[in-house]
């Protein structure tokens, strides 16, 4: 037996919740580093528990490797093996792992009948949109289907909404650093300037040949920047052709370091690994070979010089080094001064913050600061900056709305009273949160104080209800209290308690609506609210 954490038991409980309201189509995003596989190995037993038979999908071995013995170790379940020679057709185990490579190839999935499975887990979901997924999907189209992903992000901009029905669960990286199942996060910038302005597009990211011939001519100087910060951890270095990974382990090794090269033809790469794992060497270089399906806790610096405009890529790469270890105090994370004229270039803040605003700040600070970032502290400090200005163009626009004869409440400014930036920044993903809201939505809306004309999908509807009545079962002040008391001036009245709200109203209305003497709206706290 092991035992769950309270994320992970959270996430296997959503994921059941999704399939009984009939939403056959879930997925699940944890960071790396924060147990998907216990989370999905524990769906999985459910399942085999009820008589179900369940497939476990993933596009290379080690990650079909991790999903057996997750499931041995945490459930006591067998399974069988469907890639290239090994079937699982006859066998008596009720779970089976397959190669995705293999099973799409028509003749493969023909012999099985297809409603051969009742639930299929994509290990890696932001690979699911690829055809040979999707042609292994649409033959078993009745299972229910979980995806797990640390990275819902997808490179080629198809959504995976287009397949997915629902989030069931998601539990952020900074939410796991703050919860210390993950560790800090230091970003340290480095004045060197690489100028990649020229290199082109492809895939929707920057071309790797372009980038490995942009970044040769740097090389040396990252050698020797890296004697400033790497003695002592233990540290990976992506870079984006195997050629130039090669060029740079000779470098580091020339310049000092113990440094290790694996790529995907590397006759001893196991070893390899087990050697920089047992600290017989300091750097490990490769091209982008140790994205998925590869762990080695003690990781404590990271190095990305693949530069990518692809967000769940650069997370993947940090992500190698974000686990917790024995006296591991941080994860070093070094960046460059990449010269480009694009803006969407991923940085460290990409990690912690989907908000653009937050995210320039962070990064700002990164570059200001000689001596590194925590990014948790920074995005603290950079968040409270931009909810200022957000209030105080939240107070530009409550003046105006005070020769506004509207009652009902707007739902961005309910966002901004209630500081929801997952309300201010939604857009909808899913096919259903894309449809327009029902009119039983509509009217628990109206009725609540929000204006419905404002809302203009299900999903946008959904998530305030959802607001709505959480901040109902915590006491909290009601959007009609919100717009109420901020057209009188009130400052962060989406903190107040209903019970504080509805004194302050009562003690204005008795004052024939004018405010008591001696309140100062712009400074008033009730008791009990946060300053």
């Amino acid at each position: 037996m092991i035992e769950l954490r309270p994320y992970q038991s959270s996430a296997i409980q959503a994921v059941s919740d999704e399939f009984q309201r009939g939403h056959n189509h879930t997925l699940v995003v944890l960071p790396t580093g924060t147990g998907n596989k216990i989370v999905f190995a524990k769906v999985v037993e459910s399942s085999v528990l009820n008589g179900k038979r369940a497939l476990i999908l993933a596009h290379r071995g080690e990650l079909l490797d991790q999903a057996s013995d997750k499931l041995k170790f945490a459930c006591g379940l067998d399974t069988a093996l469907e890639k290239a020679e090994s079937t699982s057709l006859g066998r008596f185990e009720r779970v089976t792992v397959a190669s995705v490579q293999t099973l799409c190839q028509e003749r493969r999935l023909a012999k099985f009948p297809k409603d051969y499975f009742d639930l299929i887990v994509v290990d890696e979901a932001h690979h699911c949109m690829s055809e040979s997924y999707q042609r292994i999907l649409g033959y078993f189209d009745t299972a229910k289907v979980l995806g797990v992903t640390a990275t819902p992000d997808r490179a080629d901009q198809k959504s995976l909404g287009k397949f997915f029905d629902s989030k069931a669960f998601e539990y952020t990286l900074n939410q796991a650093v703050r919860d210390k199942f993950l560790c800090p996060v230091k970003a340290q910038m480095i004045p060197l300037e690489l100028d990649i302005a020229n290199v082109g597009f492809s895939n929707g990211d920057y071309a790797v040949g372009e980038i490995g011939s942009a970044l040769e001519p740097y090389l040396n100087q990252i050698s020797l920047e890296m004697l400033n910060y790497c003695k002592g951890r233990k540290t990976v270095v992506f870079l984006p052709l195997v050629k130039t990974s090669q060029n740079f382990c000779e470098l580091l090794n020339v310049h000092g370091f113990r440094a290790a090269e694996v790529n995907g033809a590397s006759k001893d790469r196991d070893k390899i690994l087990k050697n920089f794992e047992d600290g017989e060497y300091d750097v490990l270089c490769n091209s982008m070979l140790l994205t998925e399906g590869w762990d080695c806790p003690s990781v404590d610096c990271i190095i990305v010089l693949r530069p990518t405009k692809v967000r769940s890529l650069y997370q993947q790469m940090v992500g190698r080094g974000m686990r917790l270890s024995p006296n591991k105090k941080e994860l070093l994370l070094l960046d460059f001064l990449w010269m480009t004229e694009r803006h969407d270039l991923c940085r460290p803040s990409a990690l912690i913050s989907k908000d653009e605003q937050i995210a320039a700040r962070i990064d700002k600070k990164m570059m200001d600061n000689e001596s590194g970032i925590d990014l948790i502290a920074a995005e603290d400090e950079a968040e409270s900056d931009v909810i200022r200005e957000r209030e105080e163009s939240l107070a530009r626009e409550l003046e105006a709305m005070k020769k506004r004869q509207r009652k009902l409440v707007d739902p961005i400014q309910y966002a901004l009273s209630i500081a929801a930036e997952d309300l201010a920044n939604y857009t909808p993903t899913f096919a259903w949160e894309m449809s327009p809201p029902t009119e039983r939505q509509l009217d628990y809306l109206e009725m609540h104080g929000i204006y419905p004309e404002s809302v203009t999908n299900c999903g946008l509807a959904t998530l305030i209800i959802d607001k709505l009545k959480t901040r109902q079962f915590e006491g909290l002040a009601t959007p009609k209290q919100i717009r109420c008391l901020e057209r009188y001036g009130f400052y962060h009245v989406g903190t107040w308690s209903f019970e504080a709200a509805s004194k302050m109203i009562t003690r204005i209305a008795n004052n024939r609506w004018f405010l008591p003497r001696g309140i100062d709206p712009s400074k008033y706290v009730p008791e009990g609210a946060k300053a």
